[in-house]
C-alpha cells in the first residue's frame, strides 16, 4: 500500500492500518474536529464537490453496525481524487493534531513486502522484504514461529526448495528499539515426482497451470483423488466443480473423496485463480461403476480354453470401444488483434481476448505469436512466419480479432492502416491462408474470425482459390454470413461477445467443434446479442481432434529448425543490474505483454545514505517505436497503458511499455538517466546516464516492419490493385458518403433490456461490432463490449495486498503469543 510520507499519493492507496486508525480518531472527535467538522471545511473547496447529500449519506454510516462515517468520507474523497497533500491540508484546518499524527510516516517503513508463491520442487525460492529508516536496517526471517538460520538479509533464497520448505514465511525488521513484523506469506512446493511437467519459462508473474487432473474410473466404496496444481505469484487458489457445480469445502489443489457412491459420477473441473487471473483446467470425466462379482455356478463346468475365450473376447471389446488417440507433431498459433485503426472506428476488446486467448492456448502446450495492431505488409509477413512453423501433422490455429468483411465466402481480416474505404487489395484473404496450410500437410486447421461478415459493397473481386479437399478443416465465425459481429460498449477493459464464452469452453478435452458447438449455445442465451449475433461453425473433421491432443514430436533435423525460428522471437533480453558512480544500483527489467509488446521496468536496488531521493528512468528510444514520452517511466502499471500485465510486475518501480516492436527496424538502443538528490546541496538533482542496448527483443527480430518478402498470401489471391503492383487511391467524396459500416455497428440500446442480471453483476448492453470492458454499469457508447469478470482488469484499480486467511490468522496469534512468551 501506499507511503504516507508521498503527498502525492492519493488517499484511497492509504494503507489499511494508517486509515482504520484516522477514521477512528475522526469518528470519536468532537463535533468541531471530527469528520462532520471535516466536511464542512471540505465543501468550501469547489475541487472536490462534497455536497450536503453527500454529508446526509455519511451520517447514515452510523446506524450500521460497525459502520464509519468518516471511512465513507474518504472513500468520497478518494473516488473524487484527493492526494494526502489535500488531506494534510483540510486536517491542519481542522486542528486534530491526533488525526494528523495518525499521517505521518512510521520510524520504521516497509517498502516492499514478501508475495505468496507457489513454485516447482527444484526451482529457486526468493521471498523479499525492503524497509527504509534513519538509522541501519536489520532482518530476522521466520518460519512460522522458528528463526530461520543465517537469514538477515532483505532476499531469504532457498537454493534449490524442496516440499518440506513449504509454509508461511513472515520477516522482522529492526532498527534500534523500533521493529515491524511484514505480512505473512505462504510458500506452496509442488513435487513433479510422478506427473506431467510442461516447461516454464519463468515462476514469476502470471499464474501457470502444470498439473492438470487426470479422468478416473472407479468402483463404488473406493477413494478418488483428483489434483491439480499451478505456480506463480500470488500464490493460487483453487475451487473444484462437479458437473459445473462448486463442491464445498474443496479449495485445495487436491480432491480427495473417500468411499465414493454413484452421486460422485460426472465431469470434474477446477478453477484456478491468483491476483487478477481466472483460469479452468480441463472437464475430466469421473466414472463410478458397480462391483461385479461373478459366480460360478457348481452345474457348469467351464474349462481353461473357455476361460481364456472369455477373456480375449472381454479384452477385443474393451480395446475396440476406446477410440484410437490422435497426435499432434506440434501445434502453433498465430493471434492477431487489431484496434488503433487509422481510418475506421476503434476497437477495444482484440487487445483482451488475443491475452486471454494467448494464455489458454500455452496452457494446451500450443507455441503462440500474439501480436497487436498489424498493418497489411506486417499482416502479410506475420503469416508467412506462421507458415514456416507448420509441416506435417501439425495443429495450426489462426485466431483475428477486428474489422472485416467477407464476399462469395470469402472472408478479408482488414489491417490497422487499410484505407476507407477498403478492397481485397488492402486485406488479407482467409481462405488463401488456408490453401498455404494445406500445402504443409497440417493436421488440423483452425480458423477462429472474431469479426464481421457483412458484405463489402465496395469490393466486386471474386478471388479464385481452389481448396484441396482434406478432412482436418474448422472455421468458427464469431458471426453468421453477413450479419456483424458484436463488442459490449464499456469504459474498462473486457471481453469480446466470441471470446467471452470461448474462453470458458476452450481447455475441455473435447472435439473441437463438439467445444464450438458449446461456445455456440453458451452464446445463444446471452440476451444482449440475442437475435443479433450466433456463431457459425464449418468444419470437414472426419476425426475426434481435439486442442487438447498430445504431441508426439517427430525426431527430425528441421523441425527443431522450426521450434528454434519460434523461440527466437520469444526470448526476452534478460534483467541486468546498473552500478552508477555515485554508489547507487538500480534492476533494469523486461516482461512480455505480447508478442510484439515489451515492459521496461527500471528499480532501486541500493542508494548511497547521503541521498535521500533517487530515481531512474529510461529515455531516447528509437523513433522507430513511436512512444508517447507522457506515458513513459509511470509509477503504476496501468498509467502507462499496462492493463494486463500488471499484477505480475514488480512493485516500486517505473514502467514503460513498447508497442509495436514489429517497427524495430535496428537494435533497441536506449539511456537509462539515474537523478537523484544529496541533503547537502539542497534540493538541486544530479544526473548520471548509461547507454543501454538489448539488440532486437520478441518479434522485432523476425523484421515484419520490411516489405513483403515472398507476398505468400498474394501467391494465391492475386489482386491487380494490390500495393505490391500499384498504389491504392483514396476514395472521393461520393465514395465516403456511400460508405458501409462493415464491422461494428451500435446495437439499439432501446431495444434491450436496460439491466442485464448475470453471476458477476449487472451489465447495460450497448452492442456493437467493438470491443471494451469495464464496471458494472456500461457507458452509452458505440463501442462493443464484454461481460466484466475477474480476469481482467479495469485501468486505475489499486493493486490489493495479498489478503490474510484463517490459516494465516491462526498462523499470526500463534507467531505473537511465542514472541510474548520469549520476551517473558
Amino acid at each position: 500500500m501506499a507511503d504516507c510520507s508521498d503527498r502525492s499519493t492519493k488517499i484511497n492507496l492509504l494503507r489499511e492500518s494508517v486509515l482504520k486508525r484516522l477514521c477512528e480518531v475522526l469518528d470519536k472527535s468532537s463535533n468541531n474536529k471530527g469528520w462532520r467538522k471535516l466536511g464542512e471545511i471540505i465543501a468550501n473547496d469547489r475541487r472536490f464537490k462534497v455536497s450536503s447529500d453527500d454529508m446526509d449519506m455519511c451520517s447514515l454510516k452510523v446506524l450500521q453496525v460497525e459502520g464509519s462515517p468518516s471511512h465513507m468520507l474518504l472513500r468520497l474523497l478518494a473516488e473524487r481524487g484527493c492526494t494526502m497533500t489535500h488531506l494534510n491540508e483540510y486536517l491542519q484546518t481542522l486542528g486534530n493534531s491526533e488525526a494528523l499524527a495518525c499521517l505521518k510516516p512510521p520510524a520504521l517503513q516497509i517498502l516492499s513486502q514478501p508475495q505468496s508463491v507457489a513454485v516447482v520442487s527444484g526451482h529457486n525460492l526468493r521471498l523479499s522484504c525492503l524497509a527504509v529508516s534513519k538509522g541501519p536496517v536489520e532482518y530476522q526471517w521466520f518460519k512460522s514461529k522458528d528463526e530461520i538460520p543465517n537469514s538477515s538479509s532483505p532476499d531469504l533464497i532457498i537454493s534449490p526448495v524442496h516440499p518440506e520448505d513449504a509454509g508461511f514465511y513472515i520477516c522482522r525488521i529492526n532498527c534500534g528499539e523500533a521493529f515491524e513484523f511484514s505480512q505473512w506469506a505462504q510458500v506452496d512446493v509442488l513435487n513433479f515426482a510422478s506427473v506431467y511437467r510442461q516447461s516454464l519459462n519463468s515462476l514469476e508473474g502470471r499464474i501457470k497451470v502444470v498439473i492438470q487432473p487426470q479422468p478416473q474410473q472407479l468402483h463404488i466404496g473406493e477413494t478418488l483423488q483428483l489434483e491439480c496444481g499451478a505456480v506463480g505469484r500470488p500464490i493460487p487458489h483453487y475451487q473444484w466443480y462437479r458437473n459445473s457445480v462448486p463442491i464445498p469445502n474443496a479449495s485445495k489443489r487436491k480432491l480427495v473423496i473417500s468411499q465414493v457412491t454413484q452421486e460422485h459420477h460426472g465431469k470434474y473441473i477446477c478453477e484456478i485463480s491468483g491476483g487478477k487471473d481466472r483460469l479452468w483446467t480441463p472437464e475430466v470425466d469421473v466414472v463410478i461403476s458397480p462391483r461385479i462379482s461373478v459366480q460360478i455356478s457348481g452345474a457348469m463346468e467351464c474349462s481353461e480354453d473357455d476361460m481364456h475365450a472369455i477373456e480375449e473376447g472381454s479384452s477385443e471389446l474393451f480395446l475396440n470401444s476406446v477410440p484410437e488417440q490422435l497426435y499432434a507433431t506440434d501445434k502453433v498459433a498465430l493471434l492477431i488483434g487489431n484496434l488503433s485503426y487509422q481510418n475506421h472506428p476503434q476497437l477495444k476488446a482484440p487487445m483482451v481476448d488475443v491475452y486471454d486467448l494467448t494464455n489458454l492456448l500455452r496452457q494446451l502446450n500450443f507455441k503462440v505469436v500474439s501480436l497487436l495492431d498489424l498493418t497489411e505488409s506486417e499482416m502479410r509477413n506475420a503469416v508467412d512466419e506462421f507458415l514456416l512453423l507448420l509441416h506435417k501433422g501439425v495443429y495450426g490455429l489462426l485466431y483475428y480479432a477486428g474489422h472485416g468483411y467477407e464476399n462469395y465466402g470469402n472472408s478479408f481480416m482488414v489491417p490497422v492502416d487499410a484505407p476507407n474505404p477498403y478492397h481485397s487489395a488492402n486485406c488479407l484473404c482467409v481462405q488463401s491462408i488456408l490453401k498455404l496450410m494445406q500445402e504443409k500437410e497440417t493436421g488440423l486447421n483452425v480458423f477462429l474470425l472474431d469479426m464481421c461478415r457483412k458484405r463489402n459493397i465496395h469490393d466486386d473481386s471474386t478471388p479464385n482459390i481452389v481448396l484441396r479437399v482434406t478432412a482436418n478443416i474448422v472455421f468458427g465465425y464469431a458471426t453468421c454470413q453477413d450479419a456483424e459481429a458484436f463488442e459490449l460498449s464499456s469504459t474498462g477493459l473486457i471481453n469480446g461477445v466470441f471470446v467471452k464464452f470461448l474462453k470458458k469452453r476452450l481447455l475441455d478435452d473435447e472435439k473441437i467443434t463438439v467445444v464450438l458447438d458449446r461456445v455456440a449455445e453458451d452464446m445463444g442465451h446471452f440476451d444482449a446479442t440475442k437475435g443479433k449475433q450466433a456463431l457459425e461453425i464449418r468444419s470437414s473433421l472426419s476425426e475426434r481432434r481435439a486442442l487438447t491432443d498430445p504431441i508426439l514430436p517427430v525426431e527430425k533435423a528441421y523441425l527443431q529448425e522450426h521450434s528454434q525460428h519460434w523461440a527466437k522471437a520469444h526470448e526476452l533480453p534478460e534483467s541486468m543490474c546498473l552500478d552508477f558512480d555515485c554508489g547507487a544500483r538500480i534492476k533494469l527489467g523486461f516482461a512480455a505483454e505480447f508478442s510484439n509488446v515489451l515492459v521496461i521496468y527500471t528499480h532501486i536496488v541500493k542508494k548511497p545514505e547521503d541521498m535521500f531521493f533517487c530515481q531512474a528512468h529510461v529515455t531516447d528510444l528509437s523513433h522507430d517505436l513511436d512512444v508517447d514520452p507522457k506515458e513513459m517511466n509511470r509509477e503504476t502499471p496501468e498509467e502507462t497503458g499496462i492493463y494486463l500485465l500488471s499484477s505480475s510486475l514488480p512493485q516500486h518501480c517505473l514502467y514503460t511499455r513498447i508497442s509495436s516492436l514489429q517497427k524495430l527496424k535496428e537494435e533497441l538502443v536506449f539511456t537509462v538517466c539515474l537523478q537523484g538528490t544529496f541533503i547537502t546541496m539542497e534540493d538541486e538533482p544530479v544526473y548520471w546516464t548509461k547507454s543501454i542496448s538489448i539488440g532486437k527483443p520478441l518479434i522485432a527480430r523476425l523484421d515484419l516492419h520490411r516489405a513483403m518478402r515472398r507476398n505468400s498470401c498474394l501467391q494465391t489471391c492475386p489482386m491487380p490493385h494490390s500495393p505490391s503492383v500499384s498504389p491504392c487511391h483514396s476514395p472521393g467524396p461520393e465514395q465516403q458518403a456511400h460508405l458501409h459500416c462493415t464491422s461494428h455497428q451500435v446495437l439499439d440500446y432501446n431495444r434491450l433490456s436496460p439491466l442485464l442480471h448475470y453471476q458477476d453483476g449487472y451489465e447495460r448492453v450497448q452492442g456493437a461490432c467493438a470491443l471494451g470492458g469495464g464496471d458494472s454499469f456500461y457507458e452509452n457508447v458505440s463501442l462493443p463490449c464484454f461481460e466484466p469478470g475477474n480476469d481482467s482488469s479495469c485501468p486505475g484499480r489499486a493493486s490489493i495486498p495479498i489478503e490474510a486467511s484463517d490459516d494465516i490468522n491462526e498462523l499470526q496469534t500463534v507467531f505473537i503469543n511465542s514472541l510474548q512468551l520469549q520476551q517473558h
